[in-house]
């Protein structure tokens, strides 16, 4: 089955760093989706290890017969992920898209999920469509350890409480967006730098009025490469929840 949204473009932002060994696999299972009108667009904070090279080369041969399946964003630094994304979702919307997906290119998320979210994005009108690890037929790679599990789950039930919202897995880095959704947003406005991102723009959206929907998926080990976790983002994580609470009560 292929999924015709009578025009409507649809484009996988993914931002990278030291992702020479995934990206050529994840750039097939993507493009190789049943979707008209899918773009893929990658976002390179200058990787060492030739990851932007690469993109230009699967760009160059994905872009054949005049159709433009797959860009490439170089930037000059790297300044977190919250800004990869908020530079390849500008972009994307500049472009025309009307959806914009979210996904990391370590083949953690399940690629094979797109068209459902989109399906369900298409069949209900909501602004935002998550990849849960945490809702019911959610699940977690067995290779993750019991200690990465338990501080994944609490963040997500810090996040939760300290925001009052009902998003159970708002932590997430899956996520399928209408443009609508991110424009009243305002991309631009966003502070956090790091994995905080995912709860800022998340908690904005509803607080604009925009709807979500959680479906669930199953959250895949790495293969190839390491973690971009660190310290420091680990605090921003802690810390950006408190921020937008007291910004929200002030306002």
């Amino acid at each position: 089955m292929t999924y015709d949204l009578g025009g409507d473009r649809v484009t996988v932002v993914m931002p990278t760093y030291n992702e020479a060994a995934n990206l050529p696999r994840m750039a097939e299972l993507v493009l190789g989706l049943p979707i008209d009108g899918l773009h893929l667009k990658i976002v390179d904070d200058s990787s060492p290890d030739g990851t932007g090279r690469i993109a230009e080369e699967l760009a160059e041969k994905y872009n054949w017969d005049g159709r433009r399946r797959m860009s490439v964003l170089h930037r000059t630094e790297k300044d977190g992920l919250g800004r990869a994304y908020v530079a390849g979702m500008s972009a994307a919307l500049a472009e025309g898209a009307d959806y914009v997906v979210q996904m990391d290119a370590d083949g953690s998320h399940p690629v094979e999920a797109v068209p459902r979210m989109l399906g369900t994005a298409v069949a209900t009108g909501v602004g935002l469509v998550v990849g849960s690890r945490y809702v019911e037929g959610g699940s977690l790679d067995e290779e993750w350890g019991k200690h990465r599990v338990l501080l994944s789950r609490f963040a997500n039930r810090y996040a939760r409480t300290v925001l009052g919202t009902k998003i159970r897995d708002i932590t997430a880095g899956f996520n399928l967006w209408s443009a609508a959704t991110l424009r009243d947003v305002d991309l631009a406005t966003l502070d956090s730098a790091g994995y905080s991102f995912q709860v800022e723009l998340k908690f904005k959206a509803v607080r604009a009025g925009h709807s979500a929907v959680e479906i669930p998926i199953r959250f895949e080990e790495r293969t190839e490469g390491v973690s971009k976790m660190s310290l420091g983002t680990q605090v921003e994580s802690a810390l950006v929840p408190l921020r937008l609470r007291m910004r929200n009560r002030r306002g």
